[in-house]
């Protein structure tokens, strides 16, 4: 196989392409050619919040710019027990953005989401709690609380990470969701999300400030084992995530070089925590949950051919078209998927110039029968 057929070769899809088609055909549609399930299991509304994670303890973790419908569906229809909003702002919504509630509202066929709020003021989250909670309804499975994004345009509000400064402050954001939410009758759990701490060489907080959310009422704390002060560089210290689960009775989240469903069980061994948050290792991998699932219970990871790969893709392409996503998103999907593939450098290529859902489908479908000559 040449660079040139993967470069530049051009054809149009086998298959034609239905834009009017929702996001539950799309799935049913989609699902078996891509390795997903057509259907999403709902998160558990019965049991304490750690038996419910022990059923199925993998999450898809927030992720601004990335954890939009599309990629929550294809992440749940890939055995993610939960699915995570962006970020959403509660002075958006406190002013009444449109733009912050379409991050908010699940899309059919999502049975239920959970929805992370970062701020600083506790009135707000009082109010955003119970908005989210009075709209969304049984579809609301937790409102979790950003105290991690290291990003200087938010802790220089005194918002994300800098919240590890202020564990008082923090306690009261804490106790003003679980207000808000009773106002609006729910009962659903407030967790938090943390690091090790704000700046490299100092005395790790985390297991001091997740006591500090336990007296609170946070019924439970994920933790990144990196401080703000390393944003994503450097190893995640997955010892933090063990020391903060032995320092608290509430079930523990670990995050952190979740690179795939291998680190994802081996976190869950190795740390004590109740359930792992993947980010990045979700990557053009919507099956690392069910692998790691399957890992953990002693079978073996599945492995995903090209096929499935491409399926997957053009499934995920579909659906951002479906929920009316920024199709430029795509470009980023394409070197997801496409990582790992000869000439990937000329396929990344190729994804930037589409333009469309059409071209994007065609590039995989190219792919696939070049893939069908070259066997």
């Amino acid at each position: 196989m040449t660079g040139g057929h993967w470069g530049h070769r051009e054809r149009k899809p086998d298959v034609s392409y239905d834009s009017q088609a929702d996001p539950v055909t799309i799935l049913a549609e989609c699902a078996e050619s891509a390795g997903v399930s057509p259907h999403i299991t709902p998160f558990s509304q019965t049991g304490t919040l750690r038996e419910r994670l022990a059923a199925n303890p993998f999450l898809m973790a927030p992720m601004a710019g990335v954890s939009d419908a599309a990629y929550r569906m294809m992440a749940r229809a890939g055995g993610a027990a939960l699915a995570y909003t962006e970020m959403v702002s509660v002075a958006g919504l406190h002013y009444g953005s449109e733009k912050t509630w379409e991050l908010v509202v699940p899309t059919p066929p999502e049975p239920d989401i959970a929805v992370q709020l970062f701020g600083s003021k506790p009135d707000q989250f009082r109010e955003a709690a119970r908005a989210v909670a009075s709209r969304l309804g049984e579809r609301l499975a937790l409102v979790d609380v950003n105290m991690a994004c290291p990003v200087p345009k938010v802790t220089r509000k005194g918002e994300g990470s800098a919240l590890l400064d202020d564990p008082q402050g923090a306690a009261d954001i804490v106790r003003a969701c679980l207000d808000g939410l009773s106002d609006a009758g729910s009962d659903v759990p407030v967790t938090v999300k943390i690091r090790a701490g704000r700046r490299t060489g100092e005395d790790e907080v985390a297991p001091r400030f997740a006591q500090a959310m336990e007296e609170a009422g946070a019924s439970a704390v994920a933790v990144h084992g990196r401080t703000a002060s390393q944003l994503y560089r450097g190893e995640a210290d997955w010892g933090c995530v063990a020391r903060v689960a032995e320092a608290v009775e509430i079930p523990v989240i670990g995050s952190g070089d979740v690179r795939g469903p291998e680190e994802a069980a081996r976190m869950l061994q190795e740390t004590g925590c109740a359930a792992v948050m993947i980010a990045r290792g979700t990557y053009g991998n919507p099956w690392c949950f069910a692998d790691a699932r399957t890992l953990v219970e002693g079978g073996e990871a599945k492995t995903h051919d090209l096929a499935e790969r491409l399926a997957a893709f053009a499934c995920h392409v579909r659906l951002l078209d479906a929920t009316h996503a920024h199709l430029a998103r795509s470009r980023s999907l394409a070197g997801w998927y496409f990582r790992g593939l000869p000439h990937a450098a000329a396929l990344r290529d190729r994804a930037m110039r589409c333009q469309t859902v059409e071209e994007y489908l065609a590039l995989a479908d190219s792919l696939m029968e070049i893939a069908r000559e070259g066997a």
